[in-house]
């Protein structure tokens, strides 16, 4: 079993966007701190490879196809894994989709649905948590959102404003559940080497290009670089951090 320099022994946790890029990196990075795991996503096949990753750790693992559009799905997501585990100690909200386009080349129909994969499901699966963290007086929630909500750039009006929304639901939710000592904190990454980056290149080349050189570290970003960020969060270390937005991009002042 690898190491890790913080401990999740004896923690469970719900991973959304589970199959890959961020979510497969974090999964195997909680299993090496000691985490059970359900991976939740769209792609069963691959979350089950991903589940079978897990238990090489010598972790339990369990994958779940659910859609996150479709509420009763992620509340049955929710159960079963409080039925396997007996608890949900971790929420990871990850599961999202890209949105690069020049505002008035949009339609209605894209930007609905940018807004509820990205803001409106991750607050059902809040909630759908929260419940059993507030009768245990514990939990960590760590949202996945993105330096697009944090700045202003061409080409992505509809995508910053509902990452923006995320953040503003990781600041709001943290104070409101502190009480029950439930951390809510948010990982904002920067440019990262995914297959959601990667389409993004492909589409739309120049504009990729152009973000790219605003890099102060010169490189995209790597998984596993935002994996360690969630991770922190996640352990014990980060008790006394609730509400808090971390941004992990190479540099990019943020202002």
């Amino acid at each position: 079993m690898g190491s890790s320099p913080f401990s999740l022994e004896g923690k469970s946790a719900l991973i959304t966007g589970g199959s890959r890029g961020i979510g497969r990196e974090t999964a195997l990075a909680f299993a090496r701190a000691g985490a059970d795991l359900v991976v939740a996503g769209l792609d069963l096949p691959d979350l089950e490879g991903v589940a079978n990753e897990v238990k090489t750790h010598g972790r339990r693992a369990l994958a779940i196809e659910v859609d996150v559009l479709d509420t009763p799905q992620i509340y049955a997501t929710v159960d079963r894994a409080i039925k396997e585990f007996g608890k949900v100690d971790i929420l990871v909200n990850n599961a999202g989709i890209r949105l690069a386009e020049r505002f008035m080349e949009g339609t209605e129909q894209e930007w609905a649905r940018c807004l509820n994969v990205n803001l409106f499901g991750p607050m059902v699966f809040a909630r759908a948590v929260l419940e059993g963290m507030i009768e245990r007086q514990t939990g960590k929630i760590i949202n996945v959102a993105s330096d697009a909500g944090r700045t202003g750039s061409s080409g992505q009006v509809v995508y910053g404003a509902v990452k923006g929304g995320i953040i503003a639901f990781t600041r709001n939710l943290a104070v409101e559940v502190s009480r029950h000592k439930i951390n809510v904190n948010c990982v904002s990454p920067g440019l990262i080497n995914t297959d959601m980056w990667n389409a993004t290149r492909r589409d739309r080349p120049r504009l990729a290009e152009a973000y790219e050189k605003t890099i102060p570290w010169k490189r995209l970003g790597e998984p596993e670089e935002i994996a360690a960020a969630i991770l922190f969060l996640a352990s014990n270390e980060a008790d006394y951090i609730t509400g808090q937005t971390l941004s992990v991009n190479g540099g990019v002042f943020i202002g």
